[in-house]
């Protein structure tokens, strides 16, 4: 049995510590804030025996160097195509990573950023910003392309597999999804569950494969509903499965976000 536990940074950010077996180590995933992760592993009295990096954005690796000046050695692994601080194995697809009593394996899920990376093992997803609980991440420097075949590789994944996404943005995520799909009665329940974790300042993640599968329009590209939702928007026709995820990705840049 995994044990993952958030540690909350900034104003939406989770960073995820998975811990060994015998809860006397952990991993740490994206660590955007260093004082949060210090605070949270003195209360446990845990020391982390490593740091996994998806992308590099700064909310997800800002605090590497702070972590850094209490253990020097502490092995930081991070995606290969992207300059992340002070990494120490660089990792790609196929490669296996093992920490903390666990073993993951790693997948390239461009799009987000051209080098990000998700960690899969046990039944846990640990996805960056490539996958969000009702939504996905915004193209920054990936592609549209990307980012859909990205997002096509990950809903193949077993449904109960659970997704660990880096941000608290459920709610608002779902508001854009009820525009796509207003008569969707599994997200109407997705939405109101939602905001009531939110109401009480529980997180609504991690959430499950299929539940992204039933709510999430950015996985839900080929559903009529949605296709018709996207060919609205756009005001003509839309072939083909990234066409559409393209269309509703700018949708939501444009009109939403």
């Amino acid at each position: 049995l995994m044990i993952v536990e958030p540690v909350r940074a900034f104003a939406d950010n989770y960073i995820w510590m998975i811990v060994s077996p015998d809860e006397g180590g952990c991993a740490i995933v994206d660590p955007g804030d260093h004082r949060p992760v210090l605070e949270w592993l003195d209360r446990r009295g845990i020391v982390p025996e490593a740091i996994l990096v998806t992308h590099h954005h700064g909310d997800h690796v800002g605090g590497i160097r702070g972590l850094h000046q209490r253990w020097p050695d502490l092995p930081v692994h991070g995606p290969a195509g992207e300059r992340i601080p002070d990494c120490t194995r660089p990792v790609g697809e196929g490669d296996e990573v093992l920490v903390a009593g666990h073993r993951f394996s790693v997948m390239d899920v461009p799009g987000h950023t051209a080098g990000h990376v998700a960690y899969l093992g046990e039944g846990a997803l640990f996805c960056g910003d490539t996958l969000f609980a009702g939504g996905c991440g915004r193209v920054f420097d990936g592609t549209f392309e990307q980012l859909c075949q990205s997002l096509k590789r990950l809903r193949g994944l077993p449904p109960e597999t659970l997704v660990y996404c880096a941000h608290e943005y459920t709610v608002d995520n779902l508001g854009f999804a009820k525009w796509v799909e207003p008569e969707n009665q599994a997200l109407a329940r997705r939405d109101t569950e939602a905001m009531a974790l939110q109401e009480k300042g529980i997180p609504t993640v991690p959430s499950t494969l299929a539940l992204e599968c039933a709510t999430n329009p950015f996985l839900r590209w080929d559903v009529p509903e949605v296709k018709a939702a996207a060919e609205r928007h756009a005001g003509h026709a839309l072939d083909e499965d990234c066409a559409v995820f393209t269309e509703l990705r700018r949708w939501k840049d444009s009109e939403y976000d």
